[in-house]
């Protein structure tokens, strides 16, 4: 393995040049307050690295994706293979011993609720971000959705039930294997897999980077702090870390973020845009807090550790960061051409057969017809063979313009409600 790989095993929680999973303290048993978020993930990363020789590898090969499609953005250049809107189908794994921790659909949806304000800058807080950092605030561009089919094409609402006679779950995983009591995860390349259940070992919640394995893969979040307490009041909450910020923290490490100060003293994210900062940030700091010859530490962004009400910024190097992961050669660009986002067709609905392409091949304008006297409502996207949206294929009044996609073969996927056609053709 390289020098980095071991500086990071080495480091303090694990970081340095190589992601891992994150922990974060949970209520003490008859606390109303949870003292302080903290990273316990030495272990894990350990026990990872030990088990999967080839985990530091692929662990660098994303890391020089990422340079390379930073690089790119900060010269200019395009990144192919981006998209403007990254949808993301969640699987929420609800694991509970007891009827406190079976939370509620609703509790579920505050939080996807959450994600996607916090992702793309619609959070009601972002105003609260100091001057000095207002203009790298950034959407990320990334949404989330409950799936709306399962990996064997039934319709799902994207929350699975399991119960279980586990009273508490540690950093070991187990929660993700229905053999150990919990739930096993759904296709890594094709959802986002969130468990939330009962953490013990004093845990918030935890997550896996991209380039672990697939059976692992996802979030894991302690019940109580999933969700919001402001959109669904009749939830169940801990206190101090009630309004979603720990899966949105959660969820930024799956996307390959690092803890802000780097885990170590003055260390770093590998992010440009986020000031130096010596160590965590805990409660709600006043700003500035001035460490590492800063102007302040960016302690309002979602990497750091402050509670959930004094965290509410991602930094446009966080996004670019975020992004590379779709871009062509991504670790998580399979999640791009998910099927989980659109609900499976029914007996009622319009078979593939009955959509005509025409002529095909095609060279500049590609004829679609349904069995309807109107494509009102439908909308019309085309992918390239690795599952990348061409953009440049405009659709308008049935036909598809197409003399600006380069020769070769491609899939046109028609949604409209509840229904989803796919059909090739190919363009000369």
């Amino acid at each position: 393995m390289k020098k980095t790989f071991y500086a990071l095993a080495l480091a303090a929680c694990g970081l340095g040049s190589l992601p891992s999973a994150f922990a974060q303290n949970r209520l003490a048993p008859g606390k109303l307050v949870l003292p302080r978020r903290e990273c316990a993930t030495m272990d894990v990363l350990t026990a990872q690295l030990k088990e999967d020789p080839g985990l530091a590898q692929r662990l660098e090969a994303i890391e020089s994706h990422t340079r390379s499609f930073q690089r790119m953005r900060t010269s200019g250049k395009p990144t192919p293979g981006t998209t403007t809107t990254v949808t993301i189908p969640v699987v929420v794994h609800v694991v509970y011993n007891t009827t406190d921790q079976n939370i509620s659909d609703a509790q579920v949806q505050s939080q996807i609720d959450v994600l996607n304000e916090d992702f793309n800058k619609l959070n009601k807080d972002v105003s609260k971000v100091p001057s000095l950092f207002s203009g790298v605030a950034a959407n990320t561009g990334v949404k989330f959705v409950l799936a709306q089919r399962d990996p064997n094409g039934k319709t799902t609402n994207g929350i699975v039930r399991t119960q279980t006679k586990v009273s508490s779950w540690s950093t070991n995983d187990a929660v993700k294997s229905a053999k150990r009591g919990g739930d096993d995860a759904w296709d890594a390349t094709k959802y986002l897999n969130i468990w939330a259940c009962n953490l013990g070992q004093n845990l918030l919640g935890y997550a896996q980077f991209p380039g672990g394995k697939a059976s692992t893969d996802g979030v894991v979040i302690l019940y109580s702090a999933f969700g919001s307490r402001v959109k669904n009041p009749d939830g169940t909450y801990t206190s101090t870390y009630d309004l979603g910020r720990t899966t949105t923290h959660e969820v930024g490490h799956w996307l390959n973020l690092r803890h802000i100060w780097g885990d170590a003293s003055c260390g770093n994210d590998y992010v440009d845009d986020t000031p130096t900062q010596q160590t965590a940030n805990y409660g709600c700091p006043s700003f500035p807090h001035v460490t590492c010859s800063n102007q302040g530490d960016m302690s309002m962004n979602y990497m750091d550790y402050t509670d959930d009400a004094c965290m509410y910024m991602f930094s446009t190097g966080q996004s670019a960061r975020m992004n590379a992961l779709f871009a062509a050669g991504g670790a998580r660009a399979s999640l791009l051409t998910s099927p989980g986002v659109t609900a499976p067709l029914t007996g009622s609905l319009i078979a593939k057969s009955q959509v005509t392409l025409y002529p095909n091949p095609a060279t500049d304008v590609l004829n679609v017809a349904l069995p309807e006297s109107s494509l009102a409502g439908w909308s019309v996207k085309v992918f390239d063979a690795r599952g990348y949206e061409m953009k440049q294929a405009q659709f308008s009044e049935g036909q598809l313009q197409i003399n600006q996609l380069p020769r070769g073969l491609y899939q046109l996927t028609l949604t409209k409600g509840n229904q989803a056609v796919n059909q090739r053709f190919q363009k000369d």
